[in-house]
């Protein structure tokens, strides 16, 4: 009798477990269902390009029903609320799930680490709704200006200066010269800021590439404020550990991740930010059936530092999971997890990005924007979508 394998979440690591669980199982072996709140998957990478205005929703959302097309992968486009492990059962807001093998795989929320307003007064960019909500807003502030004459409306605040900030700021910075045109408000009033806790921009990011990185952006009009944590943010104003304080309508948070709700309240074993551990073999700690992958989990790299929540890792936590959810029905031996890194790739803005691929190899500028590029098509390749919508 088959196997009934629920996949929740069809992010990166989710769709790569159901389509390689597909490829390998028949479906005398393995149902497969995989549920998502959305009836499309998001290439979350490219979320700065539609947040500022320069790509549409579209550009980055493909039809779950275009990816599997008539493969015997059973879709429920709902949201999940509960999993109940003890019962093997999945609660969603419409109905419920039982399952022999569980697939957790729903992402991370933000982590604000408990500044006062911060959650309550700035945008986060984690799905292509907020990245809309950003770029309307972004879009208003601009078109109401000149009627309101308030500088906090074209002064623009990005927390964090990990891959999401910087590629955001780097979005921003060559789509404002744009709308100043637009809406005929003076460009010398824009101001966008970067505001970082720690005493570096890029974290892994080779020195050389952050220096290239930190002057491209200056050189349009990015201001870095460097080891000055935000302490508290209120509306209109954002307040800094130094005592300074920025007045803007517009705080973008991108400073962490931490994990979903659902797998904290099932009981599943998490470190202090609340992403689970996991095995070897990416199964949650003390379950033999439930595999937890992607940003939702914690997972030590050989030096015992947890490995980055990056789609790369997330692609192969779902091509391993599915192996070993395939190994566990045909009472096979299971893989180790034990990923191969292709190195880092930042978006600075439209042509240009950096690149720390090997320490011989770290392309910088339009080369460097060229594999960012690249990868983008490796990876729809691999779902199966290099012409789908």
């Amino acid at each position: 009798m088959a196997k009934k394998v629920v996949i929740l979440g069809a992010g990166y690591a989710g769709l790569v477990c159901a389509l390689k669980l597909n490829k390998l199982a028949t479906t005398q072996d393995a149902e497969i269902i995989l549920v998502n709140k959305h009836d499309y998957h998001q290439l979350i990478t490219q979320l700065h390009e539609p947040a500022v205005g320069a790509k549409k929703q579209e550009d980055i959302t493909i039809s779950l029903n275009s990816i599997l097309g008539s493969k015997p992968i059973k879709f429920i486009k709902d949201t999940v609320v509960s999993i109940n492990k003890e019962a093997q059962t999945v609660e969603l807001e419409h109905s419920t799930l039982s399952y022999d093998y569980l697939v957790v795989a729903l992402g991370s929320d933000t982590e604000f680490f408990g500044i006062p307003g911060l959650k309550e007064y700035s945008f986060t960019m984690k799905s292509v709704n907020q990245a809309n909500r950003i770029r309307e807003h972004i879009e208003k502030c601009f078109q109401n200006y000149n009627k309101e004459k308030r500088d906090s409306m074209l002064t623009f605040v990005v927390g964090g200066a990990g891959f999401s900030g910087i590629e955001l700021v780097g979005e921003l910075a060559d789509k404002l010269p744009e709308l100043t045109a637009k809406y005929n408000v003076p460009k010398d009033k824009v101001k966008i800021y970067s505001v970082e806790a720690a005493p570096s921009i890029m974290p892994g990011f080779d020195p050389e590439l952050v220096e290239f990185s930190k002057k491209s952006l200056e050189d349009r009009g990015v201001k870095f404020l460097i080891g000055m944590p935000v302490v508290q943010v209120e509306p209109g104003v954002v307040h800094l550990k130094n005592g300074d304080t920025i007045n803007t309508d517009t705080m973008i948070w991108t400073g962490g991740v931490r994990g979903v709700k659902q797998v904290i309240d099932a009981g599943f074993e998490t470190e202090p930010r609340g992403r689970a551990k996991l095995d070897e073999h990416l199964r949650a700690l003390g379950h033999t059936n439930v595999w937890i992958i992607g940003d939702a989990s914690f997972y030590l790299n050989p030096e015992g530092r947890p490995y980055p929540p990056t789609a790369q890792i997330s692609v192969q936590m779902g091509d391993l999971a599915a192996d070993n959810i395939y190994a566990s029905i045909k009472h096979l031996k299971l893989e180790s997890f034990e990923p191969h890194l292709y190195g880092a790739v930042a978006s600075l803005g439209r042509k240009v990005a950096v690149a720390n691929l090997s320490p011989k190899f770290k392309p910088k500028g339009w080369v460097a924007y060229r594999i960012k590029d690249a990868s983008k098509w490796r990876y729809l390749s691999t779902i199966g979508a290099l012409f789908k919508k």
